[in-house]
C-alpha cells in the first residue's frame, strides 16, 4: 500500500493543475491518468478544435482576398497537412504538460483508477499490474464524454463524436450537427469555412439557447450569410443509410417532415460525466443531475473527497473552470482561504465572430430583482472591425444601480482574448467609472469596451446619439 498526502484521478485541465498547486504547497502527490495527459481539453477538444479554426479561418480569408489588395491562385486545403498540424499542437503542448507534472516532483501513475474510499485506491496499469494506494485527500478529476441521444440509426459508420472527428479529421463535403450548442456551432464555423456544406439541427428555439439570446440571433445570421443551414425547433427521428450508401437524417420542424443527407452525422448534444467503474465495494458520493455534488470548495459529501471539472456539479464545463476549481480545492486542502464562484468564469464561443461573455446577463440580473442598465456599442463604429471584415458584432456592459459591473458580453474579433479585463472588474466590482478610466489604444477591438463604458453614460463617442423627446 502506497501512502500520499493527496490523490488526483485524472490529468486534465483540473487534474494536472490541481497536482503541480499540491506540489508547490509541499503536497505529496500522486496523479492518476488511464489515457493521456491533458485530458479532453489537450487531446479532443479545445486544442485541436482551436487548430482546426485557425486553419479554416486562414482559409476563409485567403478565399476573398481580393477585395483585400491580394491576388494569387485559388488557395486548397491540404487535409493530410491539417491532421499533421493538430497532431504536432497536441504532442507538443502534451509533452510540455507532461514535463511540469515531473518537474514538480508529482507522481505520475498510468491506469484505471477504482475507489472504495480513501484508504482503498487501486490502480490498474495497462499491463495488468495493479497498485493500491491510500490518501488523506482524494480529488476526483476524471471529466466527462460525449452524450449520445437515443436516436435510431446512431450507430451507423459516419456517425460522429467530437471525439471521433478530432482523431480523424475527415474532409467532408457535406455535414448534418445534431446540436446548435456551443460544441456545434464551433464545428459548423469550421467545416462551412472550409467549404463543407453545413446543416445545424437544434432542438430549441434557437443556437446557443443557454447564452445570451442576441449571441445566438446574431451568429445565426453570419452563419446563414456565409452557407450554413441552421434549423431551430428540430426533432431528429432517425439517421438512415440509403441505398447508395449515403447517410440521411430523418428530422421534424414546425413546417414538417424532412430529410437531410450527408457524408457524416456529428452528434453535439452535450457532454455527460465520466464515472462509470470508479467507484467499488459500496463507495458513494451525492449527485447532482448525473454529477457530483459540490460546495464551493469542491468539497464533496464526503469528507476529505474532492470532485472538480466536468464531472463536479459546479457550473460550467470548461477547462478554465476546472482549473480554477482545482486551484481552490488544493488551496482548501493545505488550510487556505480559497472558493470557486461559477459567476465569475468567462464562457467563450470560437465562432467567427468570437463569442465571450461573464457574470450575468440583463436578463438574469433582472430575474434576480437586480435594477441594472446596460451600455451596447454596436462594432461597426470600430475601426479594427470594419478593416478585419467583421460581422454583426457588438459590445455589451451589465451594470448595477450603483454603477458596478456585473456583466459582459462581447461578439467581435478577440472577444475570447478581451473578457479577461471584464472578468476582473465583476470579480472585485469595478464601476463604470473605475474601468473607464482606462486608456484604450486606437486601432483595436478593445476600444469597444470603452465605448460600451461611454454608453452606460453620456453616449458612446462612435455611435449616432439617441432621438431626445
Amino acid at each position: 500500500m502506497e501512502y500520499f498526502e493527496l490523490a488526483i484521478i485524472g490529468a486534465g485541465p483540473g487534474g494536472y493543475v490541481a497536482a503541480i498547486r499540491a506540489a508547490q504547497l509541499g503536497i505529496k502527490t500522486a496523479l492518476i491518468e488511464r489515457d493521456e495527459v491533458g485530458g479532453t481539453c489537450l487531446n479532443r477538444g479545445c486544442i485541436p478544435t482551436k487548430t482546426m479554426a485557425h486553419t479554416a479561418e486562414l482559409y476563409a480569408e485567403l478565399s476573398h482576398a481580393a477585395p483585400l489588395g491580394i491576388q494569387f491562385g485559388s488557395a486548397a486545403v491540404d487535409y493530410d497537412a491539417l491532421r499533421a498540424r493538430v497532431v504536432e499542437v497536441r504532442d507538443s503542448l502534451k509533452d510540455g504538460v507532461e514535463a511540469l507534472v515531473n518537474a514538480n516532483g508529482v507522481t505520475l501513475l498510468r491506469g484505471t483508477a477504482t475507489i472504495a474510499g480513501l484508504g482503498s485506491i487501486a490502480v490498474s496499469s495497462p499491463d495488468g499490474a495493479i497498485r493500491e494506494l491510500s490518501a488523506d485527500h482524494l480529488i476526483i478529476a476524471t471529466g466527462s464524454a460525449p452524450s449520445m441521444p437515443p436516436i435510431a440509426g446512431i450507430g451507423e459508420a459516419g456517425v460522429l463524436t467530437s471525439d471521433d472527428l478530432l482523431e480523424t479529421v475527415p474532409e467532408l463535403d457535406r455535414l448534418v450537427i445534431v446540436g446548435g450548442g456551443v460544441i456545434g456551432m464551433e464545428f459548423a464555423g469550421i467545416y462551412t469555412a472550409l467549404g463543407a456544406e453545413v446543416t445545424v439541427l437544434e432542438a430549441a428555439a434557437r443556437i446557443l439557447p443557454t447564452m445570451d439570446r442576441e449571441f445566438g440571433q446574431s451568429l445565426a445570421m453570419t452563419a446563414k450569410k456565409r452557407g450554413c443551414a441552421i434549423v431551430a425547433n428540430a426533432l431528429v427521428e432517425a439517421i438512415e443509410r440509403t441505398a447508395d450508401g449515403t447517410l440521411s437524417v430523418r428530422y421534424s420542424a414546425k413546417s414538417g417532415e424532412f430529410r437531410a443527407d450527408t457524408d457524416a452525422v456529428l452528434i453535439a448534444t452535450g457532454r455527460t460525466p465520466a464515472t462509470g467503474g470508479l467507484f467499488s465495494g459500496g463507495f458513494e458520493l451525492e449527485l447532482e443531475r448525473g454529477r457530483i455534488a459540490v460546495d464551493e470548495h469542491m468539497r464533496t459529501s464526503v469528507e476529505g473527497v474532492f470532485a472538480i471539472g466536468d464531472v463536479a456539479a459546479a457550473g460550467a464545463q470548461l477547462a478554465h473552470a476546472a482549473s480554477a476549481q482545482g486551484i481552490a480545492a488544493v488551496e482548501t486542502i493545505a488550510g487556505q482561504s480559497s472558493s470557486f464562484d461559477p459567476l465569475l468564469v468567462p464562457s467563450c464561443v470560437y465562432s467567427s465572430p468570437e463569442i465571450a461573455c461573464v457574470g450575468m446577463t440583463e436578463a438574469e440580473a433582472k430575474e434576480a430583482g437586480i435594477a441594472v442598465r446596460t451600455g451596447k456599442f454596436a462594432m461597426a463604429g470600430n475601426g479594427k472591425s470594419v478593416i478585419t471584415g467583421q460581422d454583426r458584432s457588438f459590445a455589451k456592459i451589465v451594470a448595477d444601480e450603483e454603477g458596478r459591473i456585473i456583466g459582459a458580453q462581447l461578439m467581435c474579433g478577440r472577444a475570447t482574448d478581451m473578457i479577461g479585463e471584464l472578468a476582473v472588474a465583476v470579480a472585485n466590482g469595478l464601476t463604470i467609472e473605475q474601468m473607464g478610466s482606462a486608456i484604450r489604444p486606437h486601432p483595436t477591438f478593445e476600444e469597444a469596451i470603452g465605448e460600451a463604458l461611454e454608453a452606460l453614460g453620456s453616449g458612446a463617442v462612435h455611435a449616432m446619439p439617441k432621438r431626445r423627446p
